[in-house]
């Protein structure tokens, strides 16, 4: 799809809301690997709580733990980094592939929603509300993706 003008607001805040709902896809990926990690710490800490019980001749209760728990399936037939895997493939990949295509829409910004709001309720001339990076002082060469373009679907 080629685009030849700036898209309308109407767009613009359709494909915010769609990258909002990706950041938010985003978060709960970051909790899945937490759960994962998690859930892998635990499995090694135990699997020293089962040496410390057979050392203190809880040899019982450490072998139910060491045949019963430790390496034990979180859901049916997996482990956390099958679980990860299975979202990754199944959700966040299509999630992610969806969104890529709404942004095509607002050609050239990753978040042309935010900046609009930022071009829109900034104070000119003050500090602390620069346009880009490069307006601080001190920061000339720099510069962002979402500062090439300057939005023109919010004013103040």
């Amino acid at each position: 799809m080629t685009h030849t003008s700036q898209p309308g607001t109407a767009t613009v805040r359709a494909v915010g809301k769609v990258t909002e709902a990706l950041e938010v896809v985003e978060e709960a990926r970051g909790h899945l690997y937490a759960f994962h990690r998690l859930t892998g710490t635990a499995d090694f800490a135990l699997e020293e709580a089962i040496g410390m019980l057979r050392d203190a001749g809880h040899s019982d209760l450490a072998a139910r733990l060491d045949r019963e728990l430790l390496g034990r399936n979180v859901l049916p037939g997996r482990w956390t980094y099958q679980v990860v895997e299975d979202y990754e493939d199944t959700y966040y990949a299509v999630f992610r592939d969806f969104a890529d295509e709404a942004r095509r829409l607002t050609p050239g910004q990753r978040h042309a929603y935010e900046a609009g709001l930022k071009h829109a309720r900034r104070s000119r001339g003050l500090a602390g509300h620069e346009a880009e990076p490069r307006d601080v002082t001190g920061a000339e060469n720099t510069r962002t993706a979402t500062d090439r373009a300057t939005p023109s679907n919010f004013s103040r």
